[in-house]
């Protein structure tokens, strides 16, 4: 079992504290911004289709 003497010790992580944070806050970071990132190319590809869809329309119709 690991044991820390005191708050700060638990944050250093024995000397790889900022490899250790800076990967959670990284993966974190991911995390929040991935979901964002794919519900705007969802809403970009279904903008085009229907736009693909009505030009297609248009031109059967002439």
């Amino acid at each position: 079992m690991i044991h820390w003497n005191s708050f700060s010790d638990f944050l250093a992580m024995g000397g790889y504290g900022l490899y250790v944070w800076g990967s959670f806050g990284v993966t974190a970071l991911i995390m929040v911004i991935e979901p964002i990132a794919v519900a705007r190319q969802r809403k970009t590809t279904i903008a085009r289709l229907k736009r693909q869809l009505r030009a297609e329309s248009r031109s059967t119709e002439a």
